[in-house]
Order: structure tokens, then C-alpha cells, then sequence
């Protein structure tokens, strides 16, 4: 099963039916966003396929995501290179200024120890805030150290396999966020998740097998600006849980810059 479907440079265009049947290009489930295609008697009949008119509204939409990721990476470097340090280096002076207080003056020390702990939450704050906007063990070293460092916290068994490789901050930030979404929701006796992180062309390619595949559209919200798709591939469901469907695969293909 597929969310949305996927327009793949290179396929032939086709002449415009009819009637559009579901889960066709042309039809509005493929293009959540897009407003509606015009009534026939408005086009001529030479007129080619409705998508070649959502082209370049949806190109527009595409470079604008990406460009909100380059800006949220650049809003975390300054969190990083200028609050933080600036914290930081307080926290150092309060700590010298300590050693030169008295050993007499047991309350200046007891507030300038409350200082420093307060400096700290309020450094580890900042930090948390920044890895929302952009994290940045990802801009540093990737998707597969920066999706490692999430299973630290979750509290669920999930194996992570991942190249060297880099795919763009856009496409990075994206998947990342897909997939700590859903990591995020699993419990303690959830069954084995397994991530794998590939390049299949010019798309990232993340599959996420093991998950509740009800939880696809996890996925689908942080990848679908960016021109991705997500599909899906559930397990037979048991007699137990009345034919709902159970653990399966998730799997977002996502354009590369």
C-alpha cells in the first residue's frame, strides 16, 4: 500500500482519461496540496495531463521545504555557537570566582552552587531545543550516528543500519525526524524494530521494518513536502487483534538534493 503516490523523472506522461481512477496520478489523493484540477469544459481538449500544470507549483513547495531546512540547520549552529558558549563560560567563571570566596561564607558558596546548577538546566534546555529544530550530532556526522544516539533513549530493542554517506541536510532532516517519530511512541515490550537507511539513486530510501504500520503516517507528514512517498507492507494480522493490521514495514523514499 502506498500513501502517496510517487512521480519518477522519466516516466512517460499519459494522455488524460475519462475519468481519473483512484490512486492515479492526476487525482487529487496524489497531491494532498494541490488545489483542485479545473473543470474540463475550461481546458481545451489538446491540453496535456492535469500534473504538468501542478509542476511547478509543486517544484515551488519542494525548494521552499528545503530551504526551511537549511534555515532551521543554520538557527541551531547559532544556538549552538553563541548561547550555549556564552553559558558555558559563565558556568566556568561562577566556578573560579568560587575558589577565591572564603571558606567562611558557607551561603555565597551555597548560591553560587545554585547558580551554576540552574545555568546547567538551563544549558541543557537550549541543547534539547536546538536537537528539535536540527540536531546536531546530524549535521555532524549524519543519519546513521544521529539515528544510534536516539536508540539510547527508547525504550524498545531497534538495530540501526546506515552508510557513511551524506544525502543533503533537507533529506536528512526529514528522515530523521520520520523516524524518530515513530521510535518515540514504541514501549518497552514492542517487538524488534530494524532501520535501514540506503540511497536507491537520486532518492534516500528508509525502512523501517517491525513498526505498527498505523503509525505510517508518522512518516508520511515529515517526508510529503520534499516530493516524498511512503509506502507500506503489514504482516497478516492474527485472529486476536479482530483483522486489524500488526507489525509490517514502513518505507519512505525521499529526493535527494
Amino acid at each position: 500500500m502506498m500513501l502517496e503516490p510517487a512521480h519518477r523523472a522519466g516516466d512517460a506522461p499519459r494522455t488524460a482519461p475519462e475519468q481519473d481512477t483512484p490512486g492515479s496520478p492526476s487525482s487529487a489523493a496524489s497531491l494532498p496540496n494541490a488545489p483542485a484540477d479545473p473543470p474540463a469544459a475550461a481546458a481545451p481538449a489538446e491540453a496535456g495531463p492535469p500534473t504538468r500544470l501542478q509542476e511547478p507549483a509543486r517544484d515551488a513547495r519542494r525548494r521552499k521545504e528545503r530551504e526551511q531546512w537549511l534555515r532551521r540547520r543554520r538557527l541551531e549552529r547559532q544556538l549552538h555557537d553563541g548561547a550555549a558558549l556564552r553559558i558555558s563560560a559563565l558556568v566556568l567563571q561562577l566556578g573560579l570566582f568560587r575558589h577565591r570566596v572564603p571558606a567562611g561564607e558557607p551561603d555565597l558558596h551555597a548560591s553560587i552552587d545554585g547558580l551554576q546548577d540552574e545555568l546547567h538546566a538551563v544549558l541543557q534546555e537550549l541543547r534539547d531545543v536546538a536537537g528539535k529544530i536540527y540536531p546536531p550530532l546530524l549535521d555532524e556526522a549524519g543519519l546513521g550516528p544521529a539515528l544510534r544516539e536516539v536508540t539510547e533513549r527508547v525504550h524498545s530493542r531497534v538495530r540501526i543500519t546506515a552508510p557513511d554517506e551524506r544525502f543533503g541536510p533537507a533529506a536528512e532532516g526529514a528522515a530523521y525526524f520520520a523516524v524518530v517519530n515513530c521510535l518515540d511512541i514504541l514501549t518497552a515490550d514492542a517487538p524488534p524494530v530494524e532501520v535501514t537507511v540506503r540511497r536507491d539513486g537520486a532518492e534516500l530510501t528508509v525502512q523501517v521494518a517491525g513498526m505498527d504500520v498505523r503509525h505510517a503516517e508518522l512518516m508520511h507528514d515529515q517526508v510529503r513536502l520534499l516530493g516524498g512517498t511512503v509506502e507500506i507492507s503489514a504482516l497478516p494480522a492474527p485472529s486476536a487483534t479482530g483483522g486489524e493490521p500488526g507489525p509490517g514495514t514502513i518505507t519512505a523514499r525521499i529526493p535527494c538534493e
